[in-house]
């Protein structure tokens, strides 16, 4: 008995910790650059428990600085601070 509580105990706190790291990000999020915010917005869907952030942002960010979009000087720090909330969804 309980073991079975314990149990249905973590399964209860399991999704508010998941939202919990959801609302952090999104509040981080609010807090970027134009640029930043662009940065996150394209990769945190790509987001998971496994991913590579700097390989995700970077994947994001190098088509935005190519196709002109962005600049590389401001690109950099924008990515930067993109990555620091992208790492409150794992």
């Amino acid at each position: 008995m309980l073991t079975r509580t314990i149990v249905l105990a973590l399964l209860l706190a399991l999704p508010s910790a998941v939202q919990a790291d959801q609302a952090a990000a999104s509040a981080c999020a609010n807090q970027l650059s134009k640029d930043g915010r662009t940065i996150y917005d394209r990769t945190a869907p790509t987001v998971t428990a496994k991913t590579d952030i700097k390989d995700a942002v970077t994947s994001t960010t190098r088509p935005l600085v190519m196709n002109g979009t962005m600049s590389r000087d401001a690109a950099r720090p924008a990515a930067e601070a993109a990555g620091e909330c992208l790492k409150l969804l794992k």
